[in-house]
C-alpha cells in the first residue's frame, strides 16, 4: 500500500507531461511536403496545414482530467483518471487514422495548385502526438488501477458549505482570538 502511494508523483507528472506532448504536438504539421514542384508552391496558396485538431482537443481533455484527479479524492477521482484514459484512447486512435488521411487530403490540396509530383512524409511531430498518446493512455490506465492508494487533500480543502456549521457561543464568551478569527473569515461573531 505504501509502495503505491509513492507512485502518485511520478505518474501524474508522467501524465502530464505526456498530455502536454500530445496537445502541443496536435497543433504542429504532421506531414511535410519535399520535392521541386512542392518548394516552388507558397504557403499562401495551400490552405490545408496538416494539423491534427481532434489530437489536441483530446490532448487537451487529458490535462484538464489530470488537473482534477490532483485535487478530488475516491471515486471521483478513480472516474475522472477513467475519462482522462478514454480521452488519450480517443488522441491515439485519431492519431493512428491520421497516419493515411492527413497525406491524402495534404495531395489532394497540391494537387489543386497544381503540384503533383511532391514526396509527402510524416514529420516528428506526428510521432511525438502518437507517443504523447500512448503514454497518456498507459499513466491513465496506471492512475485508474492505483488512485485508491494515492494520497489525497485533506479536508480542510473543502469548500465552505461541506464543513460542519461551527457551534454558536455568544461573543462574551468567546476569546478576542476567536473573534478576530471570526472576522477574518467573514463572519460577524456578534451575529
Amino acid at each position: 500500500m505504501t509502495d503505491r502511494r509513492r507512485t502518485f508523483g511520478p505518474v501524474v507528472l508522467l501524465g502530464l507531461a505526456a498530455g502536454t506532448l500530445t496537445a502541443v504536438a496536435g497543433e504542429k504539421p504532421a506531414v511535410e511536403a519535399s520535392g521541386s514542384g512542392a518548394t516552388a508552391v507558397s504557403s499562401r496558396l495551400v490552405t490545408f496545414d496538416a494539423h491534427l485538431p481532434l489530437v489536441t482537443a483530446l490532448g487537451l481533455v487529458v490535462l484538464a482530467c489530470w488537473g482534477v484527479v490532483l485535487v478530488t479524492r475516491g471515486r471521483v477521482r478513480r472516474a475522472v483518471a477513467a475519462l482522462g484514459t478514454i480521452a488519450a484512447l480517443g488522441a491515439l486512435v485519431a492519431a493512428l487514422a491520421a497516419y493515411s488521411q492527413v497525406p491524402a487530403q495534404f495531395r489532394d490540396e497540391l494537387a489543386l495548385v497544381g503540384v503533383r509530383d511532391a514526396d509527402l512524409s510524416h514529420t516528428a511531430w506526428y510521432w511525438v502526438a502518437v507517443i504523447g498518446a500512448l503514454v497518456s493512455v498507459a499513466a491513465g490506465a496506471l492512475a485508474v488501477a492505483w488512485a485508491p492508494s494515492w494520497p489525497e487533500m485533506g479536508t480542510r480543502y473543502d469548500a465552505p458549505g461541506s464543513a460542519p456549521a461551527a457551534p454558536v457561543v455568544p461573543p462574551e464568551e468567546q476569546s478576542s482570538l476567536d473573534l478576530w478569527k471570526a472576522m477574518d473569515e467573514g463572519r460577524d461573531p456578534t451575529a
